[in-house]
């Protein structure tokens, strides 16, 4: 039976996954698999998000930690969809505008017709649509940006081959992110926070905008310099922001369009990224699969037909000829052998012909290149 600790109310759909004979899921218990030791497997976090995980740490204590990238995809597409028109048509504004209806003099049909024209705005179709990042998200926005009749322009210098594959044909390749600056009308960013692209929209960027342009960001608050978006908006450089990530200087700001980080809020995306992280978890600790790790690379591997032996471990030469050389004391054939890296990091399999003696784990934790190892049985 394994432990698992939800640290936040997540769907129910995991018992599908994760059955109750096996896996002992809750918020509570006596001994719970999640300190960092050696009781302490994998992370999973439903969503993509994971900058408040120390994922050197964990990778440092062999501990595997997950996300569920794309698994909101479609959710926030929706909500990036429904900002484009809020950015063009004052829906907004014209809402809160007809809160404050009242009867008199005039009827609200006449009062309608003689203020709507300050919600006036432009149509979708023909307008230039820059997406930056097509990634999960931005594919699908940039797809359904062909669908409004947008002319698209899509940058992304580390696009995944099955993404290309799935993108429109009628999505232009921009070889610059000065380009997509340039020549859009509207702006949206689809690219992960790092340390090298925090407040990549800033005072120059906006500067080489159209002052008629919209920004859209659905990714992540401090892409963006809000000091700088919010003079540029005071000084007609920018016609209106749009984001998901409310902060105190963007509260009441002009032309400023506000939701409360809405993007994953709806049923369905809770479900596909719980089911994803569960199927991720369950695989790596029955089968030693990793796929959608944030700190160790990619290893997709089926249910074992011989003993496997699972081990992680520094990315530095020479381990994997000390490991054989633990697993060759043993007298075991490695039948199967897979080894993948991913920066300080790496991990190694073995099928192996007969079961290890109880003693091999610590033979090899003895190395002090190993993280952790593991034997899985078929």
């Amino acid at each position: 039976m394994y432990n698992i600790q939800k640290l936040n109310s997540i769907s129910p759909v995991y018992h599908g996954i994760l059955p109750d004979t096996e896996y002992n899921v809750a918020y509570e218990m006596e001994n719970p698999d999640m300190e960092i030791n050696e009781n302490l497997l994998c992370v999973g976090r439903a969503g993509a998000g994971v900058n408040n995980i120390p994922l050197d740490k964990m990778a440092e204590h062999g501990v595997v930690v997950f996300n569920s990238p794309g698994a909101n995809a479609n959710a926030v597409k929706e909500l990036v969809l429904a900002g484009l028109l809020l950015a063009s048509r004052k829906i907004a504004d014209g809402i809160q505008w007809c809160k404050g209806l009242t009867p008199g003099e005039q009827t609200v049909e006449k009062q309608v017709e003689a203020g709507k024209k300050q919600f006036a705005g432009p149509e979708l179709a023909g307008k230039t649509l820059g997406v930056i990042g097509l990634g999960a998200i931005g594919l699908q926005v940039a797809n359904a940006g062909v669908a409004l009749g947008m002319d698209v322009l899509g940058y992304d210098p580390y696009i995944s081959v099955d993404n290309a594959w799935r993108l429109s044909r009628s999505v232009r390749h921009a070889l610059s992110l000065d380009e997509v600056i340039e020549k859009s009308d509207y702006i949206t960013l689809h690219v992960p926070l790092t340390d090298g692209n925090r407040g990549m929209i800033d005072a120059g960027a906006i500067s080489r905008m159209k002052n008629t342009a919209a920004l859209l960001n659905f990714a992540r608050g401090p892409l963006v310099n809000v000091a700088d978006v919010k003079e540029a908006l005071e000084q007609g450089q920018l016609r209106v922001y749009v984001t998901d990530f409310p902060e105190e200087a963007l509260i009441g700001a002009r032309n400023v369009v506000l939701t409360p980080h809405l993007g994953a809020s709806t049923p369905e995306s809770e479900d596909n990224c719980v089911r994803m992280v569960a199927r991720q978890i369950n695989d790596y600790i029955k089968y030693g699969s990793i796929v959608n790790s944030v700190n160790y690379p990619r290893c997709v591997l089926e249910r074992p037909t011989t003993p496997r032996i699972s081990i992680l471990h520094k990315n530095v030469p020479n381990v994997l000829g000390a490991i054989t050389q633990v697993i060759s004391g043993e007298r075991l054939n490695i039948e199967n052998m897979v080894n993948q890296s991913r920066g300080a990091y790496a991990y190694t399999v073995l099928d192996v012909d007969e079961k290890p003696s109880a003693q091999l784990r610590d033979k090899l934790l003895a190395l002090d290149t190993v993280f952790r190892a593991r034997l899985l049985m078929p």
